[in-house]
Order: C-alpha cells, then structure tokens, then sequence
C-alpha cells in the first residue's frame, strides 16, 4: 500500500471516529430540573445527576429561589411552556397545581413510598391520579440543647417549657429560651405546631382535610376559638411578658431562627429535621454535638402530641414533550429504588427518604433516626400540615396576618384580631 493510500486511510479513519463522537454527544438525551438550592433537594438531584451519566441523560439544574418559586412555575405550568421536565413539588401547592402535572401512578417504585405523606387527597388530580414521586420526608421536630437540658426536665407543657426557658435565660446560659420561624413561610415552627398541640387548627372542623367536610361545614376559620385565643397569649406573653423569644421572631424565617439556634442562643427551637446535619455541624454550628430531638409539649387544651409529616417531591408537567416525560419518569423510578444514593440522602439532611424500606436499616444504625420513628414518623396523632383545594395559599396568608396581628399588637385586642382573622380565612377560601 503506497504512502499517500495510507495517510488516506488515516484521514478517514479519524473523521469516522469524529463523526462516530458527533453522534454519540448528538443522541445524549437532557432533561432539565427546577428547583430551590436546598440540601434536600440538592441530594436528590446527586441521585439524578448520577442516574444521567449512567444512562447518557444530562441533567440541567435550574435553580429559583423559594420566594418566588410558585408564582414562577405556576406561570410556567399555565402557559404551556416545555422548559422544565421535573420541577420541586409540595404538599402545599398540591391541588393548585394538579391540574397541570403528569400523573405518575405507572411508576412501579411508588408502592415504596409512605402512604401517609403521599395521600392521594393532597396530590391527587380530579381523575384520581397521583401527581408526584416523593423526594423525601419532611417533618418539623422539637430541637433541644443536650448541654444544658436533661432527658428528664424535658416539657411536657407549654407552661414548662416557659419555666425551663426562663431559667436559662436567668442563668445567663442563653439568651432566649426558645425561637423558631414565624413569618408565612415558617410558621410551622411556632404558631402552627403549638395550635395543633392544643388541640387546634385553622379551620373547621378540626384537623380535618377532607374538602367535602370543609365545604359541608362553609369554610369556615377556626382560630377564632378558644383553643386559638390561647396560642395566640402563649406567643404574646413570650414575646412581651416573658421575652422567652427574640424580639424580631414576628418577622423570622427559617434561616434567622437557624442562626440564633446555631450561634448558641437559645435553648430551643422547631425546625425541619432536614437542618439536623447543619445543627451538629461543627463548621456551622457552635452547639454541634449537643442537639437532642424532643415532642412537642401541650398546651392547655392539649391532649395528644400532633406532629406534621409531609413529602417534598418532584413533579413532571404535562406540558414537556412526551420522550422527556417519559425518560423523567424512568428517572424519578430509578432513584426510588437507588438504596447508595438515598442512604447518603439521608446522612446529608436527616430527612428520612423516600423508599419506606430502607427507613428500619437507617434506624438501626443511627439513633437520630430510631428517635424519630418513635417520636414522629410512627405517631398515630399526625396532622397533614397544609389544606389541599388550590385557595390554602391564599388561606395560609390570612392566617398568618391575623396571628402576625394578635401577637404583635395590644393583648386586650387577640381575640378581636382572631374573629377578624377567621373572616379573612373564610373570605380566602371561597373567593
């Protein structure tokens, strides 16, 4: 073979292999994630992203801040448009977005997830069908400082963790006895947990989430009774009798509540367990290592402890073209099932994931997690933490504004504010 026939050979043997490469890279797959940087969510989209390489699919991570989150996607998801594939989905926003989203009920995997946070009559769509594959379990928990509370003086009421948190405070150990988020987005860390542990809820009747109920009884408010007058004095008293609180903690979201709990400032907060890995983080966290989980105490109504105990998960909209929704679904299946990926989930957020099955082995090794199946997870008296008909967002507000109102104006004005608030909360529900 001449010279000039060899160096034609090469030229072409080293274009196939450029056109070979070409087409390898043209026929990788993409789909593309929105979502809210977050350590939960960011250790589900490692699964994906380690999904993807295994099976050509690039993973595009878009993230939004949770200030804006719903009203983005929710515009997103009612024009039409294909430029998301699977999005972050919640319980709250369940039902307003139902319409909208793929149903996943033929993914396999989902027969591993907890029926109780993934209760058909939050994620449901009108035909029934279930509009999410869960990403993990989120739960509000009662955080201690193991340093300067026994097992044993641990609260059983309201009226104790008052005393204990003052005394601590009297002793110059911390600052505030107890914080937590209170604002819109967070109040789930205080009036919130504290209405549905004296045996309370924002509407009628309680702790129901049945909208047939809701509808029969008029969508009426509930924080108008007596139950709701008493959360509202426990808070107010803790604000300006007792300042067992920050004097900002009206306003607080989870983050400002986080950072006085981290800098070793109060003896107590609620918060996501998903912060229980930032909590006994020594590079974030000044009481690292002296975190303990606690129930939540009662308050004078009180007669079981209710927790909440919902889902964050993924959603694919109807809207994306058909190869990308079913290439997402055999993702979110994959990453059900992937027990590597969903143990190191749970060693990066203490939120416990998404396949039931793997929740005894976690237990057994990691006490943490044996706590909370005890304490919350396993809880029979568990309250859904949100309403499920698309106007809760709007609900949610109203409630917010009117113990925002009771707890930060005159204590002779709580019960007014509630009446007014339960006005509000109806006029939220049936607008």
């Amino acid at each position: 073979m001449t010279k000039l026939k060899l160096k034609r050979l090469f030229i072409l043997s080293i274009a196939g292999a450029g056109l070979a490469m070409g087409s390898a890279m043209a026929q990788q797959k993409e789909l593309r994630i929105a979502y809210q940087p977050n350590p939960m969510q960011e250790s589900s989209i490692d699964m994906m992203v380690k999904w993807g390489e295994a099976n050509n699919v690039k993973i595009v991570k878009i993230p939004n801040s949770y200030g804006v989150y719903v009203e983005k996607m929710t515009a997103s998801l009612t024009s039409g448009a294909d430029q998301y594939d699977v999005i972050w989905h919640n319980d709250d926003w369940g039902q307003l977005w139902a319409h909208l989203l793929e149903p996943v009920d033929d993914i396999d995997a989902l027969k591993h997830a907890d029926k109780w946070s993934n209760d058909p009559i939050i994620f449901a769509n009108k035909e029934g069908k279930i509009t999410v594959v869960p990403m993990g379990e989120t739960l509000g928990a009662l955080f201690y400082r193991t340093d300067l509370i026994k097992e044993s003086e641990l609260p059983k009421t309201w009226a104790e963790l008052v005393a204990l948190g003052k005394k601590l405070q009297s002793e110059g150990k911390v600052k505030y006895g107890f914080v937590g988020g209170m604002d819109k987005n967070a109040d789930w860390n205080s009036t919130l947990w504290t209405l549905w542990n004296n045996e309370c809820d924002v509407m009628l009747p309680m702790h129901t989430r049945d909208n047939a109920v809701l509808a029969k009884n008029g969508w009426k408010g509930g924080i108008g009774q007596p139950c709701g007058q008493q959360v509202a004095e426990f808070w107010w008293d803790a604000l300006n009798k007792d300042k067992l609180i920050p004097a900002g903690m009206p306003a607080y979201g989870r983050n400002e509540a986080n950072a006085v709990f981290t800098a070793g400032n109060a003896a107590f907060t609620v918060a996501d367990t998903t912060y229980w890995g930032d909590f006994n983080d020594p590079k974030k966290s000044k009481v690292a290592g002296n975190v303990g989980l606690a129930k939540f105490p009662l308050g004078p109504n009180g007669k079981v402890v209710r927790n909440w105990d919902e889902i964050w998960g993924w959603a694919i909209p109807k809207a994306a073209p058909a190869a990308n929704k079913a290439l997402a679904k055999e993702m979110l299946g994959a990453i059900m099932m992937d027990k590597e990926g969903q143990l190191a989930f749970w060693e990066k957020t203490g939120a416990p994931p998404p396949n039931v099955d793997f929740w005894p082995e976690i237990a057994k090794a990691d006490p943490f997690m044996e706590k909370l199946l005890e304490m919350y997870l396993n809880n029979p008296d568990k309250v859904h933490s949100a309403y499920y008909f698309p106007n809760w967002s709007a609900v949610h507000k109203a409630y917010n504004d009117a113990m925002t109102k009771a707890i930060t104006g005159d204590r002779a004005d709580i019960a007014k504010a509630l009446a007014e608030g339960d006005e509000h909360i109806h006029a939220a529900a049936t607008k």
